[in-house]
């Protein structure tokens, strides 16, 4: 597994999951439903996970909590013991010279590339945000990170993608806007760029199964989206995983598009659209609480939990589409991971 070449299952497209974070009612590391987690992507056949990112919780970052470190090793002793190689992706953020420290320590630890989140830098022209990317690039293959500003992204134009896309060190973009135009926007860049080994992944929870179907096509070449790193994929991730199988290179019909709305409508209950995505975090550990994976809700934020009438949609979508749910395939194998 030393030789493996994460580029390749990368191109191929695969299902990456958002990897939560398990927590005692106390709020410190719940060690063993953290490992137990991980285990269950990889018994649902994931091809990588992708750890200390938005669903894992910025704030692991904050010096009080310091859990940046210990859920990345977790996560990497774990994939060190999967039968099968998988693809290892870090979340970065923060200024460059966080940026660059936390780039070091993924290098250190094994991971294949960094998944970089621009939020920090609001404020940043265009040129200051290449040349920090630029510099992290110089110490880890970056996955770029288009995150919708609702929940600490920014607006990133054409012009910055197309930048972005000619950074040699950049293996694929994960688009998460939640937005056609600016998922448009990194589409064309990459292709405009020439680089056709810069993979294209989509983050955009609400519209995944659209995102698989479409052919992109700009200036005569076509590209498609070919995997996903979702946070929606960190719940009902077995079915996520014959999701992206049933998906490939399908053309679109109208049972696709009907399983897309169901999936898309599951995503609002699980992420909390109806009141801004607040309860987006809570709203994945009620669904693994549910399936017996995690104890509770608790977030490291104690004000971030269910809002107001989250659990009620919760219900509903569970009831609405019991063919999207893998309860059963949890339900036989929860108690070998959770030891």
């Amino acid at each position: 597994m030393n030789n493996f070449d994460f580029r390749s299952p990368l191109q191929s497209g695969i299902a990456i999951p958002a990897h939560p974070l398990a927590l005692t009612a106390q709020r410190k590391l719940d060690e063993r439903r953290q490992r137990a987690l991980a285990r269950y992507y990889i018994a649902a056949g994931v091809g990588g996970l992708a750890v200390g990112v938005h669903t894992t919780q910025f704030a692991i970052r904050d010096p009080q909590v310091d859990l940046f470190k210990p859920v990345l090793e977790l996560a990497k002793e774990e994939m060190d013991r999967a039968a099968r190689p998988l693809v290892r992706i870090g979340g970065i953020c923060g200024a460059t010279p966080q940026a660059v420290a936390e780039a070091e320590l993924l290098c250190g630890l094994g991971y294949h590339a960094g998944l970089l989140s621009l939020g920090a830098l609001r404020t940043a022209t265009e040129d200051e945000l290449i040349a920090h990317c630029r510099a992290v690039a110089e110490v880890l293959p970056l996955v770029g990170f288009y995150l919708q500003p609702s929940v600490g992204g920014r607006m990133l134009p054409y012009s910055f993608w197309r930048r972005y896309a000619e950074l040699e060190n950049v293996v694929a973009i994960k688009m998460a806007p939640f937005n056609r135009y600016q998922t448009l926007d990194v589409v064309r860049a990459v292709i405009e760029s020439g680089r056709d080994d810069i993979t294209l992944y989509t983050g955009n929870d609400d519209s995944i199964v659209t995102d698989f179907l479409t052919p992109f096509r700009f200036g005569g070449k076509e590209r498609r989206i070919v995997g996903g790193l979702l946070g929606h994929w960190s719940v009902w991730t077995q079915r996520a995983v014959v999701l992206l199988e049933y998906c490939r290179n399908a053309e679109a019909t109208s049972d696709l598009l009907r399983l897309g709305i169901e999936v898309t409508d599951s995503n609002a209950a699980f992420f909390d659209a109806a009141n801004a995505y607040h309860g987006c975090i809570a709203g994945l550990h009620e669904v693994l609480r549910r399936q017996g994976l995690l104890e509770g809700l608790w977030c490291l934020d104690e004000h971030e939990t269910l809002s107001r009438g989250q659990m009620a949609e919760i219900d509903r979508v569970y009831a609405a589409y019991p063919h999207l749910n893998d309860d059963a395939f949890v339900a036989t194998h929860r108690d070998e991971w959770l030891q």
